[in-house]
């Protein structure tokens, strides 16, 4: 860290606290001019960069995974609470992969991981379209896959 006063980048720090705004507050001493200065410091998280499959860029679009979702869940028995969550487990992987791009297939992915546990209509009515089925086959596997996971009636 630079100081402010003399530019020397040999400072110290004397007193670190939590600010209200979740800020971290920093109380600093430069060791040469021996002046003081406070600094604050905020986490910054950006989500990364999609990319598409024509090899495009665009910004990660909230409303568009929403979007995404409604579409596939359209007339389907599922609160919006868990489409809330659904939408925040998305975003958290999305951040703590660690990537600055990725592409749409991997976003992809994880929307189907989260249809097919919020609800196997809207998993395959996604899937269709989203692997875009060449014929009746895939789509009977498609099908048969979610058919495996079903849980026995009591």
């Amino acid at each position: 860290m630079k100081c402010p006063f003399c530019q020397h980048e040999d400072t110290q720090v004397l007193d670190t606290r939590v600010s209200e705004d979740d800020s971290i507050r920093r109380r600093r001493r430069c060791a040469k001019c021996d002046k003081r200065f406070t600094t604050y410091e905020r986490i910054e998280l950006s989500m990364p960069i999609i990319v598409k499959k024509n090899g495009s860029r665009t910004e990660y679009s909230s409303a568009k995974l929403r979007g995404s979702l409604m579409l596939a869940l359209r007339k389907r028995p599922v609160a919006a609470q868990a489409i809330d969550a659904a939408i925040a487990s998305i975003e958290e992987k999305l951040l703590t992969c660690g990537l600055r791009e990725v592409d749409t297939g991997y976003v992809g992915e994880l929307v189907m991981q989260e249809l097919k546990r919020l609800d196997k209509i809207a998993y395959i009515r996604f899937a269709s379209v989203y692997k875009n089925f060449e014929d009746l086959a895939e789509f009977q596997e498609a099908i048969a896959e979610v058919g495996h996971e079903r849980k026995p009636r009591k």
